[in-house]
């Protein structure tokens, strides 16, 4: 598992996932990033590194699983050709599993999620070289007998696996969230325990930074 990400000029960072990555970008008037960590992340970086002319492009979508980014993979990731590629999905995966009428349709159980996702990195690294970034799927909450929460360990198991098969960064997200829940409470988070507020998505974007090694 790589330990930091060496950025150099001239490259494409692609950050791919959800609704959470998504942020609104695709809104009228937002910014092309989003209102997210990804446009915090995004910025900061070319803040940090102005002489490298990085390029930054989310291609977040809300409401997707696994199953539906592997979907637009070719468009959206493998014709963009990213030197470093972001990757955060998984928490519809689970929800669907747990919250829609239609679960056994829509719901991608951790091993389908397992295979969808090492299909994208697979694919990335030999059609593009890409160098990942793999951040944890997650959840605001301290509820240890929140079954879904109970569930999420599954999936973000799976990133941590993935994350060292294929030398990404891993980007623990749980495990700071975690470390904080105790004197920061999940409605300071969220409101719905996974869509983040705008100050916990800048804190997203320091929790990636610093895993990247900036």
């Amino acid at each position: 598992m790589a330990d930091r990400i060496e950025f150099e000029a001239n490259e494409t960072i692609l950050f791919i996932g959800d609704s959470i990555t998504d942020a609104g970008r695709r809104e009228v008037g937002v910014d092309r990033l989003g209102q997210g960590y990804v446009f915090f992340a995004g910025n900061l970086l070319l803040a940090r590194y102005p002489q490298l002319n990085l390029k930054i492009v989310n291609k977040g979508v809300n409401g997707d699983t696994t199953r539906s980014l592997k979907w637009r993979w070719d468009r959206d990731c493998l014709q963009e050709q990213p030197d470093i590629l972001s990757l955060m999905i998984g928490i519809n995966d689970l929800w669907y599993c747990h919250n829609d009428s239609d679960a056994a349709v829509k719901g991608v159980a951790p091993a389908e999620y397992e295979d969808n996702c090492r299909y994208m990195l697979e694919t990335a690294q030999t059609q593009c070289d890409s160098r990942i970034v793999l951040m944890e799927p997650f959840m605001f909450c301290d509820d240890d007998n929140d079954v879904m929460f109970g569930d999420l360990r599954h999936y973000i198991d799976v990133a941590g696996r993935l994350a060292v098969e294929f030398d990404a960064v891993l980007v623990p997200l749980q495990k700071h969230i975690d470390e904080q829940i105790g004197r920061i409470p999940p409605a300071q988070w969220a409101e719905d325990m996974v869509h983040p507020f705008t100050w916990a998505h800048a804190w997203i974007a320091e929790r990636w930074l610093q895993a990247a090694g900036v």
